[in-house]
Formats: C-alpha cells, structure tokens, sequence
C-alpha cells in the first residue's frame, strides 16, 4: 500500500476508484463501503482512502480530540484489508478553505483520476463542510466519474457511526461498541515497566500507556483479551490512575494475564476491552487492593470460560 502524506502535490495513475472520509473507527458501515469499493479491483481501478491528517475536530478545535482510531491503526486496517492507496491529506488553513468544487476538480480528477466514488449520506468536504454526495454526483456527471450511494448500516434500529460508537466507548458499553465495529475496541502499545507491585501481591501485570490521541473508556477494570503476536491472551485490565499506590494521574492500562508466564517487557501487545467490571477505586490499603485484585481475577475466569463457545463473534 502506497501512504500519500503531508503534502497537496501528488499524482495517482488511474483510473482509481476513491472513497472520502475520516473513517473513524472503520466500523460496520465504513466495511459496507469499502467492501463495495473493493469490488473496482475487477474494473482495473486502484483502490484510494482519502483521508485527512490531523482529523477536522483537530484542527478546528487546535488541541488533540481523542478519536476511535489512530493513524497508525487505520494504517494497518487498510494495508490489511487491500487497499492501494492511502491518503493523509493534510488538514490546515489553506486546505480547509479549498472550495468543494475545486476540491471535485483539482483533487479527485486531476491527480487521483477518480472514475467512481463511493460515499455515504454523511459525507462532508471542501471550505465549511460544503461538498455533499449531491455535489459529487452532480460534478461526476460533467466531469466522468461514477457516483454510488452507500446506505447507513443499522444496528438495533439505530444508524451506526463514529459519534454513536464514540458515546458506548464513553459510557463504557464494551459489548455494544464490539457489535458497532465488527472488532473489539482495542488499544496498542509497548509494554513498559511500572511499579512492579502486582508481581510482590502474586498478581504481576503487564501495562501499556494508551496513545494520547486514543478515546479511552471510562477508568476501571474490564475482562479483556491480549494478543502478543500470534498468540491471543485472556485477561483483566484496569484502566486508569492506580489511586491506591499513585498520585500522578496518568492514564495506565494494567493487564493481569491468565496462567501467563514470561517477560513481555518491550514487546507490542494489543489490548481488547470486551466487558466493564467495576469502576476504578482507591482502596484504604494494599491488602484491600489484593483482595479485591483477586476477586476481579476469579470473575473474570468463569467470564472467559462462559463466552468461550462464541468465540468471540462480534459480526452476529
């Protein structure tokens, strides 16, 4: 897969067939649009993400706005998954204001060589989120791309998009934002050394410092599964700032792994929330942090033992 990063000045061989988004999250509805753009492989087209870099929450509001996905995430979804070209556009005064119909022309036409774009009936670009699907069909006709509608997934009676799987993570709904995303909500990361107090109780941890830019969960503890490699681990993580034995506030996922022995100090791990046990708590003492530690950990076996005939299905 080709990445076309940090610059305005590009040029794609086509023809291509595009797909324009944030593509936060990559959920249920962005697979049904991607699994339709796919489909032009057998029409000789490169597949294009178009994308912006820093997202537009970002750059309107000048700080980090935490999202579903970070770029190192959606990179490795779409080289996974197939796709040609990926886009980074770079999101900044200049471009922000850059007409939707110069944007159709200049970008899409001229240096992508667009001849069919897939969108969805929320998509939005050029100076103050003008473009429209309307615009993109109304433009392919005179400039000779083909435009198709991509209609909204529906889960439950309620549209699937990035703010609605935004609001689960948020409220700490594991098992729904699963079902959004086709995927568990996951984050990654090294595994660093921290206090090293699990390992003096007899429940030693493994944790990761979740990127920034990564829309965390609320703090507390969630049956979890972990994979190093090929390897898929069963867990309990507790997120959050261990206010039992710190006070510096910062964000730690803490991981206790099943009948796990081994040194995964440096190794990249992923982490995947699948169910909300307890908010995080501040406990009188280290025994009543143990305590509580090794009734977590006993809930947690008879949690993985009860879903392991599904698993793990999230696509039903």
């Amino acid at each position: 897969m080709d990445i076309i990063k940090d610059t305005t000045n590009f040029h794609i061989e086509g023809p291509t067939a595009v797909a324009i988004g944030k593509f936060d999250g990559i959920h249920k509805g962005h697979r049904k649009l991607i699994s339709d753009l796919m489909e032009e492989k057998n029409n000789n087209r490169k597949v294009v993400i178009f994308t912006f870099d820093p997202s537009p929450a970002t750059f309107f509001s000048g700080s980090i706005v935490p999202g579903l996905s970070t770029r190192e995430e959606k990179r490795n979804w779409f080289l996974e998954n197939g796709i040609d070209v990926l886009i980074e556009f770079p999101m900044n005064a200049q471009t922000a204001a850059t007409s939707p119909e110069e944007f159709i022309e200049r970008f899409l036409v001229e240096q992508m060589g667009a001849k069919y774009v897939a969108a969805g009936t929320d998509v939005s670009f050029g100076k103050n989120g003008r473009g429209d699907f309307k615009l993109l069909s109304d433009m392919g006709h005179k400039l000779g791309f083909e435009t198709h509608f991509i209609d909204k997934v529906s889960i439950d009676g309620r549209e699937v998009s990035s703010s609605y799987i935004r609001e689960e993570v948020s409220n700490g709904h594991m098992e729904s934002v699963s079902k959004l995303l086709g995927a568990p909500y996951t984050i990654h990361g090294v595994v660093s050394h921290g206090r090293a107090l699990g390992r003096t109780i007899g429940i030693p941890t493994v944790n990761v410092i979740p990127p920034c830019e990564k829309l965390l969960p609320p703090n507390g503890v969630y049956y979890s599964i972990v994979r190093v490699g090929e390897k898929t681990l069963r867990g309990m993580t507790n997120i959050g700032i261990k206010p039992t034995v710190t006070n510096d506030n910062k964000i730690v996922a803490e991981t206790y792994l099943y009948d796990f022995s081994g040194d995964l100090y440096g190794k990249n791990i992923s982490v995947s929330f699948l169910s909300f046990r307890r908010s995080e708590m501040k406990f009188g003492s280290i025994e009543e942090l143990k305590a509580k530690m090794s009734e977590d950990v006993e809930n947690g076996r008879i949690y993985h033992h009860s879903i392991e005939a599904s698993k793990y299905n999230w696509n039903e």
